[in-house]
């Protein structure tokens, strides 16, 4: 590329989901509501942890961290896609655009790494009961929590620091409604072979490595619940694992669909809608997964309402 293409960059254009006008009001309204359910419903699930003692253990202390997490992770693209539609600006900074896609990457790979833990708690539960306490003790827990987050910003950081030396040329419209990696790069006009490297290096390594470890755990999970000798015993045991089981499922179905069929399609307009799927109704939806299907979460959830409404009526 010839340098008089290139541009000193100060901005992104971010060009959303659609650019219908009539659509604006409906897209804002939309993910105004998913974006507040996602916050309400992960705050409760972390409420419900932290004031019952009853959850004080490292299923739950792992099942908060999720929520908080999942909470950040959709408050990294969500306000700006909705300060963009109330403003009807489409324009991030180029500082702006490093920063969102260094916590996007921060925040989705703890969930990747937060999902892979909790599936090795569910494994030494089942498989492992009489050793549970002394395997998962709260050193080691917190320990587990400490590694995801240490690999997580390493990542980013690098994955972030990798984009910072690519220049760009004058076509700086993202076809997404936040700055997703591979889009980005896409725009570049410099060589961006190292940075490709890089992207399937770590693929295979933190995405490939924590999958297979949720795969082994299942795999030695189901296959100790084969074994348990009562109907019931397998009833309980499955039931522990069934609500990680779905958003397992719901996470790397929506990701990898995306991911897998993007090389694929080369639709960006059908790739940003799918995108959703992963960003905001994912982390949407685990609140629901885990309460409903949850006897203890729910039943925290209706003492600390109850205490909340015995507060609210006792007398000055």
């Amino acid at each position: 590329m010839e340098p008089d293409n290139l541009t000193r960059v100060s901005e992104f254009v971010l060009l959303g989901l659609s650019e219908e006008p009539d659509l604006q009001p409906l897209l804002f309204g939309l993910f105004l509501s998913m974006y507040l359910i996602t916050v309400l419903g992960n705050l409760l699930i972390i409420l419900a942890v932290s004031s019952d003692s009853h959850l004080h253990t490292p299923m739950y202390f792992f099942l908060s961290n999720l929520s908080f997490v999942d909470i950040c992770f959709t408050s990294t693209t969500v306000p700006k896609m909705l300060v963009n539609i109330q403003t009807q600006s489409k324009v991030i900074t180029y500082g702006g655009c490093i920063t969102q896609m260094y916590f996007f990457l921060l925040f989705g790979m703890l969930d990747n790494f937060l999902l892979t833990v909790m599936a090795y708690d569910r494994f030494v539960a089942i498989c492992h009961p009489l050793h549970y306490t002394v395997i998962m003790h709260h050193q080691f827990c917190g320990l587990l929590v400490l590694v995801s987050w240490t690999i997580s910003v390493l990542n980013s950081l690098l994955q972030s620091l990798m984009v910072l030396r690519l220049s760009f040329c004058a076509d700086l419209q993202i076809p997404n409604f936040f700055c997703e990696l591979n889009q980005m790069i896409q725009l570049a006009c410099s060589d961006t072979f190292l940075n490709t490297l890089v992207i399937y290096f770590i693929a295979v390594l933190l995405g490939g490595g924590p999958l297979a470890g949720i795969l082994y755990s299942y795999s030695k999970i189901v296959s100790c619940i084969r074994a348990m000798p009562s109907a019931q015993g397998k009833y309980k045991a499955f039931s522990t694992c069934a609500s990680h089981l779905s958003v397992v499922s719901l996470f790397y179905l929506t990701f990898l669909g995306v991911y897998l069929s993007f090389p694929a399609t080369h639709n960006t307009h059908s790739n940003a809608i799918a995108s959703v799927l992963y960003t905001v109704v994912t982390p949407m939806l685990n609140p629901f997964i885990y309460s409903l299907r949850n006897k203890d979460i729910k039943g925290a959830l209706k003492r600390s309402f109850e205490m909340t409404v015995q507060i609210g009526e006792s007398p000055d």
